[in-house]
């Protein structure tokens, strides 16, 4: 699963280590801006090494990882996950912001919204009983 050159590029890497499903996947993510490489915006075909800090950013959240291992081709997520260590700040934060959404408040409509059947049909009888009265 090592590669011997000591860089791959980037959008390969992404894919290999299981952050995207595809690598086109990885490639929008990298235009979209939600990729960082050692505190810069980079290109798809980018060459990373080992002890590169990526910034990845999903959702909410945003992840920062140290390149362990280099790889081309994708292979089990334990090996994907060798190929990467997530920093204790990272994950220290990961926590606080799912633990902040947990506790949030949910947003929900309390109203009846359409009319059921039933509610129709008493409506109806007071139209009714307004004409006739």
């Amino acid at each position: 699963m090592e590669e011997t050159r000591g860089k791959v590029r980037l959008d390969r890497w992404l894919w290999a280590a299981r952050w995207f499903k595809t690598r086109a996947l990885a490639a929008r993510a990298l235009e979209g801006g939600k990729i960082r490489v050692n505190g810069e915006r980079p290109k798809r075909a980018r060459l990373i090494g080992l002890g590169d800090e990526i910034r990845i950013r999903r959702g909410p959240f945003e992840l920062h990882v140290i390149v362990r291992g280099l790889s081309e081709q994708r292979g089990p997520a334990a090996a994907a996950q060798r190929l990467y260590e997530e920093t204790p700040a990272s994950i220290d934060a990961r926590a606080r912001l799912t633990l902040a959404l947990k506790h949030q408040p949910q947003i929900s409509y309390e109203g009846k919204g359409r009319p059921t059947k039933r509610d129709r049909r008493a409506i109806e009888r007071l139209k009714h009983a307004d004409d006739t009265g």
